[in-house]
């Protein structure tokens, strides 16, 4: 099963997802492992206090902890396992802004194969993004590119999902 959760900063998606795999967990009776692969980059305070933060709310959960910033095809990761992505926001920003910059479509294409990958090898995929599209602001170039790549993103994770849900302050709203 594979579940796309999306929201807005400070919806409540984050506890919502895990929350989710734990339901798919227990339902299939399938106690694989249970990986949390985490995209964000410790940049800054802000950064560092959002992540200690988010390994709080899973402790004692089960989680093991991948800190996969991009390339997640490359992630390692036991077949047949149970896998939360936070999120693909993170990993678009990371792939796109990398050093070597890189076309949209490029890190579109190579974000989908990962995706792809971590579909047919996992039993449950539940993928974390953000809703960022509503604010109306026209920004650089730059920033306007990587809005439209996680704009493809979602539509892309939409399209493959079992389910979609938006989380909307902590109430979950179904899409699909």
């Amino acid at each position: 099963m594979m579940v796309t959760v999306t929201g807005g900063s400070g919806s409540g998606k984050s506890e919502y997802a895990e929350n989710i795999l734990a339901e798919l967990v227990n339902k299939t009776k399938e106690h694989n492992k249970l990986y949390y692969i985490a995209t964000m980059k410790p940049y800054g305070e802000d950064a560092a206090r959002r992540i200690k933060r988010h390994y709080k709310l899973r402790e004692g959960k089960g989680f093991i902890t991948i800190e996969c910033y991009n390339d997640i095809d490359n992630c390692i990761l036991d077949s047949k396992s149970n896998v939360l992505l936070e999120c693909m926001s993170n990993l678009a920003a990371n792939e796109m802004f990398m050093e070597t910059i890189k076309d949209k479509d490029y890190v579109y294409h190579k974000i989908c194969n990962g995706i792809d990958r971590l579909k047919k090898i996992t039993d449950n995929l539940v993928i974390v993004t953000n809703d960022i599209f509503a604010d109306g602001v026209v920004y650089d170039k730059s920033t306007m590119e990587y809005m439209e790549l996680l704009g493809m993103l979602n539509q892309y994770l939409s399209k493959i999902s079992d389910r979609v849900i938006e989380v909307v302050y902590s109430c979950p709203v179904v899409i699909i």
